[in-house]
């Protein structure tokens, strides 16, 4: 195929989809094959900014049932990045985007992790000002503690102090097993 046969075959399948047939799908059947040099990408290659990806799923903290789906996230968190596990979630790709593939399909790469708004800094401050009242375990959700803590003001000073030192060390993380927001 020469470069003017092709390149009238272009203008007719701009004229096409865009043109006359806007309200036909003018994206390539499942049976075409793909052009390495061709504009078109291939779905999966695309970035993150043209994709909608659904959230890890939970499969509560069931091995088995990741064994069996091949991804989700039976333990969610981590102090370290070592700790945290990775799974697939479903993504698609925007409406408007044209590409190669199917637009439906697993993704990897995705941390478990869970964020419900805890931050580290407050949660340290509270600790360190108002722990002998026990706001740093009411803030965390530890709320049983937290009033055994309050009506003996700290542990007479002692629970007050571990607890300065656990959130320091991270032992002491918040009651849903949520991860401390990124950002102060």
């Amino acid at each position: 195929m020469g470069l003017g046969s092709r390149w009238l075959s272009i203008q007719i399948f701009v004229i096409l989809c865009l043109g006359i047939g806007a309200q036909k799908d003018c994206s390539p059947s499942p049976s075409s094959v793909y052009i390495s040099h061709s504009p078109m990408v291939i779905c999966e290659y695309l970035p993150m900014d043209f994709l909608e990806c659904s959230d890890p799923i939970d499969p509560r903290g069931d091995q088995a049932a990741r064994t069996r789906l091949g991804y989700g996230c039976p333990r969610w968190g981590g102090n370290r990045y070592e700790e945290v596990l990775m799974t697939a979630v479903n993504c698609s790709v925007l409406p408007g985007v044209e590409c190669f593939g199917d637009r439906i399909f697993k993704k990897d790469g995705f941390p478990c992790v869970r964020y419900t708004g805890h931050y580290f800094t407050s949660t340290l401050l509270y600790s360190i000002l108002l722990g002998f009242l026990g706001v740093d375990r009411f803030c965390l959700g530890h709320t049983g503690t937290a009033l055994l803590k309050m009506f003996s003001l700290g542990g007479f000073g002692i629970w007050w102090v571990t607890d300065v030192i656990r959130l320091v060390r991270g032992d002491l993380m918040p009651a849903d097993g949520s991860n401390w927001m990124p950002y102060v």
